[in-house]
């Protein structure tokens, strides 16, 4: 179920004319940072559909960019991020695609600095919801609702069950659990939602595991 009350429907205190169009676009921003990990140096966005179309008028790309330094929706420096991050010295391009694609509010995302890169897809789903929908080239389902556990692995026989094992020695509880693989035998990621947040000696005893290669908390 998308909606969980009709504060969803109408959306959060935020920053611009359009729930979908602006605070979905804002957490698909503030998601990728998160999941980068710091504040990117150079960004290229891809605007597909609806997104494409209207995202000056919108202030699509305001608040995309406004997440991208980490701004909540009803951040008042929202209004001002394209400034904002051109004085930071973030170089941001932004590339309007006749592509289709399954959602009209999508946006592709890809994050750069010295130390690495990352390439994320989200989608605003409405009333200032979104999921991200692919990670480097992985396909998952995320929220970013509830704190979540992002772990690259191999593709091995018990993975799986040893980080379920840690998580379960520390009495976190799973709400919800994706797997995806690019093919049999290859890298893999597991999305793990969590009721509990989860600490950072977590997250290094999950980093300790064989066969895991990253570890990211949202």
């Amino acid at each position: 179920m998308k909606y969980r009350s009709v504060f969803d429907i109408i959306g959060p205190v935020m920053i611009g004319p359009s729930s979908s169009h602006t605070a979905g676009a804002a957490r698909i921003g503030r998601a990728a940072r998160s999941l980068f990990g710091r504040e990117p140096k150079r960004v290229r966005i891809i605007l597909y559909g609806s997104f494409a179309k209207t995202y000056r008028g919108h202030g699509t790309d305001i608040a995309l960019v406004g997440g991208l330094l980490d701004f909540d929706t009803h951040d008042e420096r929202m209004v001002h991020s394209l400034e904002l991050a051109e004085k930071k010295g973030v170089e941001v391009v932004f590339i309007e695609s006749e592509e289709r694609t399954e959602h009209p509010n999508t946006a592709r995302l890809f994050l750069e600095d010295d130390q690495g890169s990352l390439e994320v897809t989200g989608v605003s789903i409405g009333g200032g919801k979104m999921e991200i929908v692919e990670l480097n080239g992985f396909e998952l389902k995320l929220s970013g609702n509830a704190p979540a556990l992002l772990v690259t692995h191999h593709d091995r026989y018990g993975a799986i069950a040893k980080v379920a094992t840690v998580l379960a020695d520390h009495r976190i509880n799973v709400g919800y659990m994706q797997v995806s693989r690019k093919e049999k035998g290859s890298e893999a990621l597991m999305i793990i939602e969590t009721d509990q947040a989860v600490e950072e000696n977590v997250q290094e005893a999950i980093e300790q595991l064989p066969d895991i290669t990253g570890v990211t908390v949202m």
